[in-house]
């Protein structure tokens, strides 16, 4: 079956040919040309991605990634005319998957589209993706974070993130070692998009237990330590 994307954007010109691209390679495409209908769209549809450009009327592009955060991990590329770092790391901190600046290649978008598809489509086919440790289980079948019994709320980069460092506890991984690994692609040198995510994933684990961390690795990166 086709993979199905949702596009939500105002510009129709760009909307079409995106819609002439991707349907051209056997996507099935829907449109939304507002924030609001991207929104009623996206629980129609139920679209295994969406292209979600920021500038957009009646509702924007960051609100338009909480709703759809709020109840689903489906992966999102942000479109947008504005490439400061600011942008990005507020996309990813919302949970965004990738980032793509107008005028883009249609050939990187399309590549990165791919690339964020076959990323969410490892794991349903996989062994189970659960890690537990003390105090601490990581649920990546169910999206669900469990810390010192409790169910805590984390953006899907986070999770990915964390998922990641603990798979191989004591491994210490370059900041761009992350952003390939877990983003997918090259964010072209800005490690500020993993120390973020780093800080947020501090704010929720430190304390918990005694018999591992989260762990700095002063001018290399960072890693999950397991302490015996």
């Amino acid at each position: 079956m086709a993979s199905k994307i949702l596009i939500v954007e105002d510009d129709a010109n760009i909307a079409e040919l995106l819609r002439l691209y991707l349907t051209k390679e056997n996507y099935s495409v829907s449109l939304a040309a507002d924030g609001a209908a991207g929104i009623a769209e996206f629980e129609r549809f139920k679209p295994d991605l969406v292209l979600l450009d920021i500038m957009l009327p009646v509702m924007d592009g960051w609100d338009v990634l909480k709703e759809i955060r709020a109840s689903s991990r489906t992966p999102v590329i942000m479109l947008t005319a504005k490439g400061e770092t600011f942008d990005k790391v507020s996309g990813l901190e919302g949970g965004a998957d990738d980032y793509v600046v107008k005028p883009f290649d249609i050939k990187e978008l399309l590549a990165r589209i791919h690339a964020v598809l076959r990323r969410y489509g490892d794991g349903s086919q996989s062994e189970s993706k659960k890690l537990t440790f003390d105090k601490l289980t990581i649920d990546m079948d169910a999206f669900v974070l469990i810390i010192d019994g409790k169910k805590v709320e984390a953006p899907p980069k986070e999770m990915e993130l964390l998922y990641h460092l603990a798979s191989t506890p004591n491994r210490v991984y370059t900041r761009n070692q992350l952003l390939d690994e877990v983003w997918g692609f090259d964010y072209f040198g800005d490690s500020r998009t993993v120390d973020v995510h780093i800080k947020r994933l501090r704010e929720k684990l430190e304390g918990v237990s005694d018999k591992w961390q989260l762990k700095t690795v002063w001018g290399v990166g960072y890693k999950f330590e397991v302490l015996s």
